[in-house]
């Protein structure tokens, strides 16, 4: 049987797309290009905005025209949230929730078998694999595979679920109950990663900061403070091999002064954190059920500032939410001059049938939406450059990815700890290929035309 796959939004996704291949392959079958003809499609989907739904069914539309005769797979948040509201594809062949993504291959091969006219027995009688126990999605299968598209940093998901119940947000209602992944499996799992040769660990989950608070109340993650997280990320940092941690989306409360005292003890972390935002307007932040303020969310931001040098702090940002004024709108820009962000992803406010926001009055018109994200799109470039300007130093340590053509030369690119992007002349070094996934001394030069890009050289005197 020979599978495509394609996955849609959030690296958790890319996490969980990943092993279901490792399954299928574990199984005997093998995993194609999805614009291969293939006798299953499975997208693994996304609801996060209304794009992201269109695009899941888009996708699936397409992986029917490929193949008419495939099975079509639609999986994840998109699936729950379509559910919910009624709506069927005949394109779809199956749809598989989050919740039955444990059981999705054996799933899968069912209905496959069925058309078929085979048996799930019938093939594990004539596939030598069959011994493989499915729904365990056994976590050491990651290091044989990790996130291959990401060349060298592998991510592993600790943490899924989420009941922050943001207003404006699908995620809860699709994603469940929080879960937390046990020390020891995450030993394992990090371990066999790093035996693989990843270098970098990406620590993700659905709300990373309620790793180990499987509760409902509110209080109990605020009383732990990220206790268990950390010893999530002392845990990965004993791996003898792993040279880098980074971590996922951050709730901001969780930046306590012990907090990032303690972190930054941790020498293999990334002086990157993505504090998620969302509004820099205080009433706005009430309105989306955020539970902190701009002034908290700075002192968090000058918290980090005092453990780490240069932190890049990152962020996400919704303009256009209901009843969003001009004066609300320009108190998130004048908010994000004062943190000098790094970078802010920009989103527009997407109604999400089912959240507390749909139902709000003062929705803002698409136009508006528009207007606003370009105006602090201008902003974010500006905040960008200067950080930039202001982190990077004359030498510079490179993970470098992989061999990549700007402006019709060949240049070996890579990130920093901060997550700068730097390339290098690869016709400039010997055997460039061989430097990919090492952590390289570069001596930093100046900006590519994209400037995006920083240029550097290598330099062995570094």
């Amino acid at each position: 049987m020979r599978v495509a796959f394609l996955t849609l939004g959030c690296k958790v996704n890319s996490y969980e797309t990943e092993k279901m291949k490792i399954n299928f392959e574990k199984k005997g079958h093998s995993v194609v290009a999805f614009d291969e003809e293939a006798d299953a499609y499975i997208i693994n989907t996304c609801t996060v905005t209304n794009i992201a739904d269109r695009k899941s069914r888009k996708m699936l539309h397409r992986a029917k025209r490929l193949n008419p005769e495939a099975v079509v797979v639609a999986t994840g948040c998109y699936v729950d949230s379509a559910r919910a509201k009624g709506e069927v594809d005949e394109s779809v062949d199956l749809f598989i929730s989050n919740s039955d993504k444990d059981n999705l291959v054996e799933i899968v091969l069912e209905r496959f078998y069925q058309i078929n006219g085979q048996t799930l027995e019938q093939d594990a009688q004539n596939n030598c694999h069959a011994d493989i126990q499915l729904n365990s999605l056994v976590h050491e299968n990651m290091s044989e595979a990790a996130i291959k598209e990401e060349h060298t940093r592998a991510y592993i998901k600790i943490q899924d679920g989420c009941n922050q119940y943001c207003t404006y947000c699908i995620i809860p209602y699709v994603r469940g109950p929080l879960r937390s992944k046990s020390l020891e499996d995450i030993r394992d799992e990090v371990t066999k990663l790093a035996a693989a040769g990843y270098k970098e660990i990406v620590v993700t989950g659905i709300h990373l900061s309620s790793y180990g608070v499987n509760g409902k109340k509110l209080g109990e993650f605020l009383e732990k403070a990220g206790k268990p997280l950390l010893e999530a990320l002392e845990t990965i940092d004993s791996v003898e091999g792993v040279e880098r941690i980074r971590l996922g989306s951050l709730e901001p409360r969780i930046i306590t002064d012990g907090f990032a005292s303690r972190l930054s003890k941790i020498k293999t972390i990334c002086p990157h954190f993505h504090l998620s935002l969302q509004s820099g307007s205080e009433s706005v932040l009430k309105r989306m059920n955020r539970h902190y303020s701009p002034q908290e969310y700075l002192d968090g931001v000058k918290i980090l500032e005092k453990y780490f040098e240069n932190p890049a702090v990152t962020t996400d940002i919704i303009v256009g939410f209901p009843m969003e004024t001009e004066e609300e709108f320009l108190e998130t820009v004048q908010f994000a001059k004062e943190v000098r962000f790094a970078q802010i992803h920009v989103f527009k406010y997407s109604r999400r049938q089912g959240t507390v926001a749909d139902r709000m009055d003062g929705q803002i018109t698409e136009h508006e939406k528009s207007l606003r994200s370009d105006r602090l799109l201008k902003c974010e470039k500006r905040l960008e450059n200067e950080y930039m300007d202001r982190a990077l130093k004359k030498n510079e340590k490179v993970l470098f990815e992989e061999i990549t053509e700007i402006g019709g030369k060949k240049y070996i690119i890579g990130y920093n700890e901060r997550y700068i992007r730097i390339a290098v002349n690869a016709d400039e070094i010997k055997d460039a290929q061989s430097k990919c996934n090492t952590i390289t001394d570069v001596e930093i030069i100046g900006k590519a035309d994209d400037d995006d890009i920083i240029l550097g050289k290598i330099n062995d005197n570094i």
